[in-house]
């Protein structure tokens, strides 16, 4: 059976992820703060692994990447939690909501990157998959996005990087840039622009789990998967 861990597990892309690989017979490990939402899933479901944690959290993370990993080895790894953050103009945005963004979005996705790569280098059969998601925001900003937008290129360098120390350990690694798939963020958004224009959050889950399912020696190292009349395409 193969294992993959989650974070950001208990809502929108990273819960309808979780359901389908487990549709799909993967084992997989559920990280997100909201305990009840995990054991809700868990409940339901004997190969889920509630591991509830904060992502920024490097003790936390590191203690759950330790349980699930202890009797499988871990062959994927969704690097989903984040948040969008304060959307306003730079100078309106206090700079304690720019390290809100910046501690979620990027510093928790560098622990759990980190703890990945390091299981996945150790354990025996060596390697793995990383997933990192980002946005099309690691493209072209929506307005008043500052926060959110910097946050989403640095996940490309991440990705980037990963992707290159990861050969010599057989660790792939690539980066799914999702665009207005109906999630709670993509909700709080659509309630100021009635108008945009979205897609099921199953689509995206569907593409996670095309690039987990591939063999170590492929990779779609970018993928971007999008409503197709949102406007991003030509913007920016």
């Amino acid at each position: 059976m193969k294992s993959i861990l989650i974070t950001g597990a208990s809502s929108g892309i990273g819960l309808a992820t979780a359901e389908l690989f487990l549709q799909n017979g993967w084992r997989v490990g559920l990280i997100a703060r909201r305990a009840d939402k995990l054991k809700a899933l868990a409940d339901t479901q004997p190969n889920a692994v509630p591991l509830p944690c904060d992502v920024t959290d490097p003790a936390a993370m590191e203690a759950a990447f330790a349980r699930f990993c202890k009797d499988a080895p871990l062959d994927a790894l969704f690097n989903n939690a984040g948040l969008f953050g304060s959307s306003a103009p730079i100078d309106e945005i206090p700079v304690e909501a720019f390290d809100e963004v910046m501690n979620v979005n990027l510093r928790g996705m560098f622990i759990a990157a980190r703890l990945a790569f390091k299981h996945m280098r150790h354990q025996t059969p060596q390697g793995g998959r990383i997933i990192n998601n980002g946005s099309l925001s690691a493209h072209v900003p929506r307005p008043g996005s500052v926060c959110y937008t910097v946050s989403k290129h640095a996940i490309t360098g991440l990705t980037r990087t990963l992707s290159l120390d990861g050969r010599a350990f057989n660790i792939a690694c690539g980066q799914i840039d999702i665009g207005n798939a109906e999630s709670e963020m993509v909700a709080n958004l659509k309630a100021a622009q009635p108008d945009m224009h979205t897609m099921d959050v199953a689509n995206a889950a569907r593409s996670v789990l095309h690039m987990a399912s591939l063999p170590l020696n492929a990779n779609v190292q970018f993928m971007t998967v999008m409503a197709t009349q949102m406007p991003y395409i030509g913007r920016g």
